[in-house]
């Protein structure tokens, strides 16, 4: 698996999926055969996740090759991502609430032979250790075995979700902190309370095409408990009327400017932020912030390309500057910094999120009954 830090190169993997695969998505999207053969879904998520491709971009290409029905399932996919980031920012607490929890847990557990074994692959269960391999070599896992690899670390290995959560934010090249959070949660049985996901080993067995054996798995384990509730926090996500003629911040979650609604807005210089793991509460591994700074130069590359003043800066260097916008980096490490520092930032909002997350206030099951909705207003 490979994944080129370009939005040029994710343009011709989103289209290759869409030419050759995407007529078979529905029925084959649950499989997983293995990180060789990912013909079945479209690997786009890290993209995605740092706005190199944007959702509304790869719905349309869907929608030009088949009917709306036809891609339902896969819109759906591609718009949990949105629905997720606009859930935590109804319910900030859960992000801050988490990270309270984590910083307890990394010393509980810091020596613990179980959690150790867990992250290094050494457990007694082979799948699961392929997982965690391929999770440190990939950079990526099949979202059905995430939830796998989830249920089998809480219900099975009887470690904290907490842990797992930061184990995936370490690795996973389109970890956020929306969607990776609260689909813990979800698997955890904490995010719709008293509702998780117990893996099995006839489910794993048949969508792994049988590739593992002998899967020793509780089956049988009782949801976990949060006696926590998170009211929702009314936000206001309104932009200016008319912009004036600042300067702009760029986190890592909006790396393609130029297809930003703000494409056409004048400003006197962008800033792209980088965010080193001094900074960060989640410490990520070399790969995954080597696969950011590429990331960061290819938008670099792309704005010189078109003669737009730009310059890629430390997080820590925007106190240095003055007269700004933000293009606003959602719930996360980015907003924590900014937070903690105290820097005032007038944040820009995409047009996307403004409409979407007004829908987030429920369950998916509320939010999906939309997607219509925010297609039609978008495309």
């Amino acid at each position: 698996m490979i994944f080129e830090p370009s939005r040029e190169k994710a343009i011709e993997k989103l289209n290759d999926f869409i030419e050759s695969h995407l007529s078979e998505y529905s029925k084959l999207r649950n499989f997983d055969f293995g990180p060789d053969n990912r013909s079945n879904i479209s690997c786009s998520s890290p993209y995605i996740t740092h706005g190199i491709i944007n959702e509304l971009e790869v719905i349309d290409k869907c929608l030009k090759k088949f009917s709306f029905t036809k891609n339902e399932k896969f819109i759906q996919e591609v718009l949990w991502r949105t629905y997720w980031k606009g859930w935590l920012e109804l319910r900030p607490n859960v992000w801050s609430d988490y990270l309270i929890d984590l910083n307890n847990l990394n010393n509980e557990f810091r020596n613990k032979q179980n959690y150790l074994d867990a992250i290094e692959g050494k457990t007694n269960i082979e799948c699961f250790n392929q997982w965690v391999n391929e999770l440190k070599e990939n950079n990526y896992l099949h979202n059905h075995t995430r939830m796998w690899f989830a249920s089998i670390w809480i219900f099975t290995l009887e470690l904290p979700w907490q842990l797992g959560a930061k184990f995936f934010m370490q690795h996973l090249y389109d970890g956020d902190a929306a969607s990776n959070t609260l689909g813990w949660r979800w698997v955890a049985g904490v995010q719709t309370q008293g509702k998780h996901y117990l893996a099995s080993e006839w489910n794993i067995k048949k969508f792994t095409n049988n590739r593992f054996q002998n899967i020793k798995l509780n089956e049988n384990a009782p949801p976990k408990f949060s006696n926590k509730f998170y009211s929702i926090i009314p936000r206001n996500f309104d932009n200016p009327q008319k912009l004036e003629e600042k300067n702009l911040l760029i986190f890592e979650n909006n790396l393609s400017f130029e297809t930003t609604n703000f494409q056409k807005s004048k400003f006197e210089k962008i800033y792209i932020i980088s965010n080193k793991n001094e900074n960060r509460s989640i410490k990520l591994s070399e790969k995954l912030l080597k696969f950011k700074s590429l990331l960061i130069e290819d938008q670099e590359k792309r704005l010189k390309e078109k003669s737009i003043d730009c310059e890629v800066i430390d997080i820590s260097k925007i106190k240095d500057i003055e007269n700004y916008y933000g293009l606003y980096p959602t719930v996360g490490e980015n907003l924590d910094y900014l937070n903690l520092n105290n820097l005032k930032v007038d944040f820009i909002y995409r047009n996307l999120d403004q409409f979407s997350w007004q829908y987030c206030n429920k369950g998916f099951f509320n939010f999906k009954n939309y997607i219509p909705k925010i297609i039609s207003t978008f495309i």
